[in-house]
C-alpha cells in the first residue's frame, strides 16, 4: 500500500506524504526555472558572439571551443554553427517552456484537490525579526582602536 501511495501520486497515505510530494512537485518547478534560465543566458552569449563576428572578414581566423577543446576556424565556418546552436537553445526554451506550464497546472490541481495553502511569509519575517533583534541584544561593536 505504501508503494502505491508514493508511485501513483493519487492518493497518498497522510499529510506528511502530501507534503513531501507537494514539495518534490516544487523541487521540480524551481528546476526547471533555472534551466530556462541557464540556457537563456547561453543564447545571450550566442548573441554576443554572433554581433561581434557578423561584420568580421568571413576568411578570418577565430577559435571555438567544442568539448573542451579549443579549435581553430574561420569566421564563415563557425557563424552558421553558432547560429544552429542558438536556434537549437531557443527551441529547448520553448520546450522548457511548455513543461513549466504544464507542472504549474498539475502543482495547482494538486494544490485544489489537498486544499494546500501557502503560508504567507510575512508572519514567518517577523518571527525571524524578533530573534535576531533577540539575539542581538547586548552585542556592542565599536571601532577598532589603533592607538594601542
Amino acid at each position: 500500500m505504501a508503494g502505491r501511495a508514493g508511485g501513483d501520486m493519487k492518493e497518498p497515505m497522510n499529510e506528511q506524504a502530501v507534503a513531501n510530494i507537494y514539495g518534490s512537485m516544487r523541487a521540480e518547478l524551481n528546476q526547471i526555472y533555472s534551466k530556462i534560465t541557464e540556457l537563456e543566458m547561453e543564447v545571450s552569449e550566442h548573441s554576443l558572439v554572433m554581433g561581434a563576428i557578423q561584420p568580421l572578414d568571413p576568411t578570418r581566423r577565430c577559435y571555438r571551443m567544442i568539448g573542451g577543446v579549443l579549435v581553430e576556424r574561420t569566421i564563415k565556418e563557425v557563424l552558421p554553427a553558432v547560429q544552429r546552436n542558438k536556434e537549437g537553445l531557443e527551441a529547448v526554451i520553448i520546450r522548457l517552456n511548455e513543461a513549466l506550464e504544464k507542472k504549474k497546472k498539475e502543482i495547482s490541481e494538486f494544490e485544489a484537490k489537498y486544499k494546500i495553502k501557502i503560508r504567507k511569509s510575512d508572519g514567518e519575517v517577523k518571527d525571524d525579526n524578533e530573534r535576531k533583534e533577540g539575539s542581538a541584544q547586548g552585542v556592542l561593536v565599536g571601532p577598532a582602536s589603533t592607538n594601542e
